[in-house]
């Protein structure tokens, strides 16, 4: 277990926070929450959804990359500190423990979740069995019939993942999905707790996960982890400014394209 530092953020941080708090705050508010009334309005949601937690972990995967040695021969990177926060979200978000007392990824968790729920697996499959066949991730993507929110979200994510500084990367990583997510998470479950009483105990326990992991420990560690990344650049905390907003803005056409009929 990696303890965070609990010092107070640095001025520039709090900047941060402050810049994306009205986006952040309208996804917490965002309709899609609420418009989940059905268990077909569920198993489309988790269909699309399914898109948006695969490739959250090529954002990971870029900041273990760049943070951490993954390299032969092995040699010690510049942070030990940073590096053990990344790793430590890798271990989680890899490696989750199951209920059965198993270990899973997120993304496989999340898919058995929606085969649970007898949601259509068959979109995200075919996209990862391209990628697992050689196909460019972006003709798999173009290749998939997927509204353009979402499309736009994907796309954002593994092209940063893939080109750009760490702290960019960090950004859309910890604004985009670790700090927003266990608000957006306790929204859902609470709503389907009530809708759907006794029901759907795979995709609840995904959830809950994520806001216990995100909510506890990989949201503060993201925070502790831009400061590090972004020191004392105003440069670089300007660019992960505007990522951080341009990722909350994507996730939030993201919903947008699930309230279509």
């Amino acid at each position: 277990m990696v303890t965070v530092m609990t010092c107070s953020t640095s001025p520039a941080l709090q900047a941060l926070l402050a810049a994306v708090e009205p986006e952040r705050n309208a996804l917490l508010a965002h309709p899609v929450y609420a418009s989940l009334r059905t268990m077909e309005d569920l198993r489309r949601f988790m269909e699309i959804h399914a898109f948006a937690v695969w490739d959250f972990m090529s954002l990971l995967k870029a900041l273990q990359a760049k943070l951490t040695c993954v390299a032969v021969p092995w040699l010690p990177t510049p942070d030990p500190e940073v590096r053990a926060l990344v790793n430590a979200i890798v271990l989680g978000e890899e490696s989750d423990a199951t209920p059965d007392g198993c270990h899973r990824s997120h993304f496989e968790l999340y898919r058995e979740a929606m085969l649970s729920a007898g949601a259509n697996t068959a979109p995200i499959d075919q996209m990862l069995d391209a990628v697992r066949r050689g196909v460019p991730w972006r003709e798999a993507l173009a290749g998939c019939s997927l509204p353009g929110g979402v499309r736009d979200f994907v796309r954002y994510s593994l092209e940063t993942a893939e080109t750009s500084p760490i702290h960019v990367v960090a950004a859309v990583f910890t604004f985009g999905r670790e700090d927003v997510i266990p608000g957006m998470f306790t929204r859902l479950i609470e709503d389907l707790r009530s809708r759907f009483p006794g029901q759907l105990a795979s995709f609840q326990y995904y959830l809950q996960r994520h806001i216990e992991l995100d909510g506890d420990d990989h949201g503060p560690m993201s925070l502790r982890m831009m400061e590090h990344v972004c020191g004392g650049d105003p440069r670089a905390w300007a660019e992960a400014t505007e990522a951080a907003l341009k990722s909350l803005t994507l996730r939030r056409g993201l919903w947008d394209a699930l309230l279509v009929r």
